[in-house]
């Protein structure tokens, strides 16, 4: 009888073990198809032949205060993440895919229960010593604990990191159906146990961390300016994945005010590369000797990115914009034809999708498939959800904008907003209405200006504050304005980050990206649906769902993309012949020639 049991339970043990067999890889994919294979050489979009050498310098605009970038406090000096390595690298020429850094390979279970990463037995930190499974269980445990609060939101379904050995650390997961789990704890960066153990994590710092990754801070004035130096004996400088890459021996970043300056600081020479994101500015700026005889070159590059969705967000939770006919009707008194045509020399396509060029922007009306996602929310979904096409408002010509601004008086006032002394009264608290415009860069101001005098025709007072970086940030952290401009970037393939933006759960958490405040049932399912979808074609369900549901709440108010790169930089820089569509990678895969 004995033998009996201990034979049963062993096969239920092995049953087990089967059932859940792992797959070992030297990638990790959303959907498991990886273009390179384990014994791949280099990135096809990489020169395998760059040399080494020389200097960039950069610009940016603002300031900071900080070399953490892993709280929420203070502004972090960009390219910091340059220091840091992580366990799996993203490739720019695939959706959802990495591939082996300090970890040399994932093991999968079948019921993706948890992913177990070997780590590569050679990484090390800048100061020579190991990197072991003991830093990455302290990285994932410290940044769920005092890290910025979108770790807690993107690492939300993991349940616990093991170390298993020195090299080999475990994941487990709550949630089994999250297929993004094992990507994105493979960009989780790795920090050194030992460094920390005599540092504070949670306080801002101007002193250099302790990293692992193929730069490291060599100078620094806080505020102006820091400067990055290629580590020469960078432990990972032969891996496939890093081939070609980082061949800049020094990376400068200077800060400028504002982007005027910034321009012109270019054009005295100040600086090497810039990419323009003000139409104006690329039409007329750059018509200069420098780029005549050769010495920088001025082109546009083929941009495969999605566009996502950059726009004028609304703050819901001010009682002004509570109501989905007020923001309507906003959408409806914004002129961007008229904006194209004079301010942006006809540069531009408007937003209309928070997916757009990709194959999960909503089109026509919902499938089949989409239907029975979003037929549960029938009552609490404005009706065009199911019977029309989303396309922001649009105006030819002035007739037709005046079109539009009585459509949006009379939405304002069956929202109970009247006219009272050519002024709309608020009917939450009786007041006048007036709005604030946040900005950040004063370029934008000649932009909000038009949208202004609609506004006014609407009995609407508005301003514009433009603050400085720091306070920008402090505000939007915690959700301190009434509109401000808003780039929801998208991924290849959208994931867990749609909680961060979208969910109700993190409506009211400081430094969350629900910036507008969104608390809707329907949007919470989706994302959900979203998070746990089983293979391609799912997701592309519930991301276009998504979709309808957020542009007929006209949450936003879309503005417009370029699906180019618009660069402009000092000749002495080369780039591949080849740019991925999923990244620019300037740092990462140009040199000096």
């Amino acid at each position: 009888m004995i033998k009996k049991l201990l034979f049963l339970a062993t096969l239920v043990l092995s049953t087990a073990h089967i059932a859940n067999a792992e797959t070992v890889s030297h990638g990790v994919s959303i959907f498991g198809d990886l273009k390179y294979p384990a014994d791949f050489k280099h990135f096809d979009y990489v020169n395998p032949n760059a040399p080494k050498g020389g200097k960039i310098k950069m610009a940016s605009i603002g300031t900071f205060d900080s070399l953490n970038p892993f709280i929420l406090k203070g502004v972090a000096a960009d390219g910091i993440e340059l220091t840091f390595d992580t366990l799996m690298q993203s490739s720019a020429d695939e959706a959802g895919v990495a591939y082996g850094l300090i970890a040399k390979s994932a093991q999968i279970a079948k019921d993706r229960s948890y992913v177990i990463f070997n780590l590569r037995n050679n990484a090390k930190f800048h100061d020579g010593s190991k990197v072991t499974a003991q830093d990455v269980a302290f990285s994932f445990n410290i940044l769920m604990e005092k890290g910025h609060p979108q770790y807690k939101s993107y690492y939300a379904d993991v349940e616990d990191v093991e170390v298993l050995s020195p090299l080999k650390v475990k994941f487990k997961f709550k949630n089994t159906t999250n297929r993004e789990l094992p990507l994105i704890v493979g960009q989780i960066p790795i920090l050194s146990k030992a460094y920390y153990s005599s540092h504070d994590f949670a306080k801002t710092t101007l002193d250099a961390p302790l990293g692992s990754g193929p730069y490291k801070v060599r100078s620094l004035e806080a505020g102006r300016s820091i400067t990055y130096e290629r580590v020469k004996d960078y432990w990972a400088k032969d891996l496939p994945v890093n081939i070609g890459k980082y061949n800049f021996d020094e990376v400068r970043i200077d800060y400028y005010r504002d982007a005027t300056v910034a321009v012109e600081a270019l054009k005295a020479g100040e600086y090497d590369f810039r990419r323009e994101n003000i139409s104006k500015t690329w039409a007329n700026a750059y018509n200069i000797q420098q780029v005549e005889d050769g010495r920088m070159i001025k082109e546009e590059l083929v941009d495969g990115t999605p566009t996502g969705m950059q726009a004028f967000i609304f703050n819901t939770r001010r009682s002004m914009f509570k109501d989905a006919k007020v923001r309507e009707a906003l959408n409806l008194a914004y002129n961007f034809e008229w904006a194209n045509k004079n301010l942006f020399y006809s540069a531009y396509a408007r937003n209309r999708s928070f997916f757009g060029n990709s194959e999960f922007e909503s089109q026509g009306l919902p499938s089949p498939a989409e239907l029975e996602l979003l037929e549960p929310f029938k009552d609490q979904l404005p009706k065009q959800v199911f019977t029309k096409e989303y396309n922001p408002p649009y105006a030819e010509d002035t007739a037709e904008h005046r079109e539009n601004l009585l459509k949006a008086a009379k939405l304002l006032d069956e929202a109970g907003f009247k006219l009272k002394d050519m002024q709309l009264i608020n009917p939450y608290n009786g007041q006048p209405v007036e709005i604030e415009f946040m900005l950040v860069s004063p370029s934008f101001e000649r932009v909000v200006a038009p949208f202004i005098r609609s506004l006014k025709k609407l009995g609407i007072k508005s301003t514009i504050r433009t603050v400085d970086t720091s306070q920008y940030i402090k505000r939007m952290e915690e959700f301190d304005f009434d509109i401000m401009v808003k780039w929801f970037t998208q991924g290849a393939a959208p994931g867990n980050e749609q909680l961060n933006y979208w969910h109700s759960q993190y409506a009211d958490v400081n430094g969350s990206q629900n910036l507008i405040g969104i608390k809707n049932p329907a949007v919470d399912k989706l994302v959900e649906k979203i998070v746990s979808a089983n293979n391609k074609q799912e997701l592309i369900t519930a991301t276009r769902a998504l979709d309808r549901v957020l542009q007929w709440n006209y949450y936003a108010i879309p503005q417009w993309h370029s699906r180019t790169h618009r660069v402009i930089y000092n000749s002495k820089i080369a780039r591949p012949s080849t740019t991925p569509p999923y990244s620019l990678g300037v740092v990462e895969t140009w040199w000096v020639k």
